[in-house]
């Protein structure tokens, strides 16, 4: 078995609250947010200004919940640490927001149903980290990762808002959204056969449970990108679902609007391929046994990155889309070092 890390965290952790009325959801959901914040024990001054990096979680997950102990596995704090022990990290700042919905997720894009998630990011959230903490406050001083849907968000944020980051790094996000969401959909359909509800029955169904199975999750993951790339803040949960439920047929119009996010469509646009260009590093990564069929929008993201002429660094591993969170050992140094390189050269 792997050994257990029994070393408490050396940094300082803390907490604090951030209220932001872009955050106005029709869910219901909170607009004041935990941010957990990991000040690296190699900051030493005040009177210096450090890297940020901005941690955006998978679905059903918080950036609060990296901060948690784990039978035999680092937290991430603990990863930080050791990485630096082992000179692949250097002084840095360190934001763990909690961004959890009612849906279960966030795809942390602006929907009036879940919230304006991609513009607090780069504005209340790092507006309120500058008040606060001696960290750099220029655009090349900060970098976002996450994996799944935090890897998709870290990517629709530096392809549509990429002034305000160096980099960013996505592990298994969620790209080709053809062939990635298609067994979901199919999924998601059944479901609601095999429970005789409509999906806005189903929502209301899962709300009332004391415990939710497998299927439960899965269907609110569904609902959770209805709400994010379709979103309808007259209906009840702000949802609805771009497949008719009873033939199955897509219902292309609505289709049309989850594919305008898919990462695929939005490096075509060449005022997004230029935020990517203006970055000083871009890192994809996905498993080739990715039970998501995730890899394959990958292989095709780099292809049209390439296309362009957009630098990235771009890996395939032999794993799934499921605990794979080794990966950061490869992806933070590289954040690490692209930030630290532009504060040399901006």
């Amino acid at each position: 078995m792997p050994r257990h890390p029994f070393t408490p965290p050396r940094g300082r952790l803390e907490t604090f609250e951030v209220t932001s009325e872009r955050l106005t959801n029709t869910l219901g959901d909170p607009i004041s947010r935990q941010v957990g914040v990991y000040r690296s024990s190699l900051c030493e001054s005040d009177d210096d200004q450090y890297p940020l990096f901005v941690d955006l979680a998978a679905f059903t997950n918080s950036a609060l919940g990296h901060l948690g102990w784990k039978a035999f596995s680092e937290t991430l704090l603990q990863r930080i640490d050791r990485l630096e022990d082992e000179g692949q990290l250097g002084p840095a700042i360190w934001v763990f927001p909690d961004s959890f919905t009612s849906l279960g997720g966030n795809q942390f894009v602006d929907s009036p149903v879940t919230g304006q998630w991609a513009t607090w990011l780069h504005t209340d959230l790092l507006e309120a980290l500058e008040a606060r903490y001696p960290v750099r406050k220029d655009p090349g001083g900060r970098a976002l990762f996450g994996k799944s849907s935090g890897g998709f968000g870290a990517l629709h944020q530096v392809l549509n808002h990429g002034e305000h980051w160096a980099a960013a790094a996505c592990h298994s996000g969620d790209m080709g959204f053809e062939l990635g969401y298609a067994a979901d959909l199919s999924h998601a359909l059944l479901y609601l056969e095999q429970q005789g509800v409509t999906h806005i029955g189903a929502l209301d169904r899962i709300q009332a449970k004391k415990r939710l199975g497998g299927g439960d999750f899965q269907f609110l993951m569904i609902a959770a990108l209805c709400a994010s790339y379709d979103p309808a803040p007259d209906q009840p949960w702000g949802v609805q679902l771009p497949l008719d439920s009873f033939t199955g047929e897509r219902i292309e119009a609505r289709w049309l609007k989850w594919l305008a996010f898919d990462p695929l469509t939005q490096v075509q646009d060449d005022k997004k391929a230029r935020c990517l260009a203006g970055l000083s590093g871009l890192f994809i990564d996905c498993g080739r046994r990715d039970q998501y069929h995730l890899v394959y929008g990958a292989r095709r993201f780099k292809a049209a990155c390439e296309a362009k002429g957009l630098g990235l660094r771009f890996e395939e591993f032999d794993d799934t889309h499921s605990g794979i969170d080794y990966r950061l050992d490869v992806s933070l140094p590289y954040l690490y070092a692209q930030l630290t390189e532009a504060a040399i050269s901006p």
